[in-house]
């Protein structure tokens, strides 16, 4: 086994203070914003152009064809993805995007701090087309509801273009979309 793969990396914590900070969550989220933004990766990433892809867990056939249609096509057009990346779909998503060249940025709904980079992201993490972003810092170290939903809001208010693949009536993903609805994020 490679040692290199066992290792974890560098975070670097973000403070709302620092020029890296993307303002927009500040504008966006205002007194709801995360104090600290933790990374892995290239925070240049951070400047590009984002599409959000989100996805509801119970997705129906026409829709999971639709989620890999378009993650096809972002990862032919370059285009930056910007997504936790949790429900099957959009893992699946990660796996079409990952054979591409554009960047992405993951964002866990817990703690990264010595987080090891998964096998199949390590590729792509070493080309430098990675980011891994967490409004989280030390807690919690488990994806739980609280702050997958939190971690949804941050994906959504950094967007500046979003695909709902799928959202399921009165679910969380119907709620992300009110929040993109709000902030005028236009949807593809």
């Amino acid at each position: 086994m490679n040692k290199k793969m066992n290792q974890p990396h560098v975070t670097l914590r973000l403070a709302r203070s620092d020029d890296a900070y993307p303002a927009i969550l500040l504008d966006r989220l205002e007194g709801k914003a995360p104090e600290t933004l933790t990374t892995i990766g290239p925070i240049e990433i951070l400047s590009h152009l984002k599409t959000a892809l989100f996805c509801s867990a119970r997705t129906p056939g026409e829709a999971i064809l639709r989620a890999h249609d378009m993650a096809r096509r972002l990862r032919d057009e370059g285009t930056t993805v910007i997504s936790g990346f949790h429900s099957s779909i959009e893992r699946e998503c990660l796996s079409i995007l990952l054979r591409g060249k554009q960047p992405i940025i993951v964002c866990p709904a817990r703690a990264i701090e010595g987080m090891r980079i998964p096998t199949e992201c390590r590729p792509a993490f070493d080309a430098g087309r990675i980011l891994f972003l967490s409004p989280f810092v030390e807690k919690p170290r488990r994806v739980d509801r609280e702050s997958a939903l939190f971690r949804n809001e941050i994906v959504a208010a950094l967007a500046d273009v979003a695909f709902l693949a799928h959202v399921e009536p009165s679910g969380d993903t119907e709620r992300i979309s009110l929040f993109l609805r709000e902030w005028g994020i236009k949807g593809l």
